[in-house]
């Protein structure tokens, strides 16, 4: 199955795409290699991970049809679980395929892709930034299963010139079916799967709100998750997906009930993780550099902490920022240098010991909000930041622990 979604995190599946939108936990500062378990290479330049629980999956595919291969080809013997093992592998190369073409369009619309990274139930592309329209939204989402179409359709052509009941004809005729089961999943109307980034799309257009059509797709992804959990033990029970019918009870009924619920836990949770995000991203432009600042007063490096705290609570401000003698910045002081010196000390200690030395990176201009203000706090970390207006003037610090704060409070607002 697919993973689409507007997840900070990746939601499992077939093959999809998860825009993360908002700092991890918060905080602004972002990993240098994305991690997320075997670094398998960088096509695009876009990490390509193989998560630990794709080697528990594989090894399920290679038992169940390797059990299917001693029907069909029981001359094989124990070099038919080889073969298995073969088509997992071969599955999961499909999965990457379909993978690739979410980050190629993504690439292709200038949005940064973290990583792509095989796991459980198929796999995710981490797109870190939203479609600016509902155009690029439907197509972002519609080339995944549109390639899983196209793989089905070669290994069906490939099927034209080999002898069925063998073992190339049995491993591409699987692929063919699970490249089509891949992309009729994919296409349901719901989120996370991409049919789902679909009908967001949709909706958006229709109605001209992105948050309108997140709404519609994720209650529908909800829907399809209670579906999913009755209707496909039903669907197995009664042989509609071909078994027999053979009444309630046994391992496969057991089976049929626990994958059923793994799929609908799945679908249900990677909607509310896609409508959580949505959520966030709605109030993310309330984070803005101006609001969020502290007055601060300039002092000059040989001041002593105690006179630039004296000054400071005379013109009710909460930071300091480090001048030279012509007025230009050079640093800020540090909250928590500061709490660290003893007030019987602070006379006898300067702020040029205290402040962290300013770089361009930590020069924020006022004006910076929503994810241009995080995407920025991320490239330099730090602990506070110059704000500066557009003619150069000091306004104020930012505070990281300011921005984290606003940051939870908009996570912690209700959702619909």
């Amino acid at each position: 199955m697919d993973e689409s979604g507007d997840s900070g995190r990746p939601q499992p599946g077939a093959g999809g795409t998860d825009p993360a939108a908002g700092p991890d936990g918060g905080k602004p500062k972002r990993p240098a290699d994305p991690g997320g378990g075997l670094l398998m290479g960088r096509p695009f330049g876009v990490p390509v991970y193989v998560a630990p629980s794709w080697f528990v999956v594989a090894a399920l595919i290679t038992w169940v049809f390797g059990g299917q291969l001693d029907r069909v080809l029981p001359e094989l013997g124990g070099a038919r679980y080889l073969v298995a093992l073969f088509f997992a592998i071969a599955f999961y190369a499909s999965v990457l395929v379909h993978e690739l073409a979410h980050t190629v369009a993504a690439l292709r619309y200038k949005l940064p892709v973290r990583r792509i990274q095989l796991q459980f139930f198929g796999g995710v592309s981490e797109i870190e930034k939203e479609t600016e329209t509902p155009g690029r939204e439907f197509v972002l989402a519609f080339v995944g299963p549109l390639l899983s179409l196209v793989l089905g359709g070669v290994f069906y052509g490939a099927m034209q010139f080999v002898e069925p009941g063998t073992v190339p004809g049995v491993l591409l005729a699987g692929l063919m079916i699970s490249n089509l089961i891949v992309a009729a999943f994919n296409l349901l109307p719901g989120l996370p799967l991409d049919g789902g980034r679909m009908l967001r799309a949709i909706v958006w257009k229709i109605t001209g709100k992105p948050m309108s059509g997140t709404i519609a797709a994720a209650w529908v992804g909800r829907g399809l998750a209670v579906i999913v959990l009755i209707g496909l033990p039903l669907l197995t029970h009664t042989g509609a997906l071909g078994g027999g019918d053979e009444g309630i009870g046994g391992v496969e009924t057991v089976m049929d009930a626990l994958l059923a619920a793994i799929l609908a836990g799945i679908i249900w949770t990677g909607a509310g993780n896609s409508l959580r995000m949505a959520r966030l991203r709605e109030h993310l432009p309330d984070l803005r550099a101006r609001t969020l600042t502290r007055r601060a007063v300039p002092v000059e490096s040989a001041t002593p902490l105690s006179e630039a705290l004296r000054r400071a609570n005379e013109a009710g401000a909460r930071a300091l920022v480090v001048v030279d003698g012509q007025g230009n910045p050079k640093g800020v002081v540090r909250e928590a240098a500061i709490v660290g010196v003893p007030e019987h000390r602070r006379p006898w200690v300067a702020v040029s010991g205290l402040a962290q030395d300013l770089t361009d990176g930590m020069k924020v201009p006022a004006e910076l909000a929503g994810e241009a203000l995080l995407d920025r706090l991320k490239a330099t970390p730090a602990t506070e930041y110059l704000v500066v207006e557009e003619t150069g003037e000091i306004y104020g610090v930012l505070s990281t622990a300011d921005v984290e704060r606003a940051f939870v409070k908009a996570m912690a607002r209700p959702e619909a």
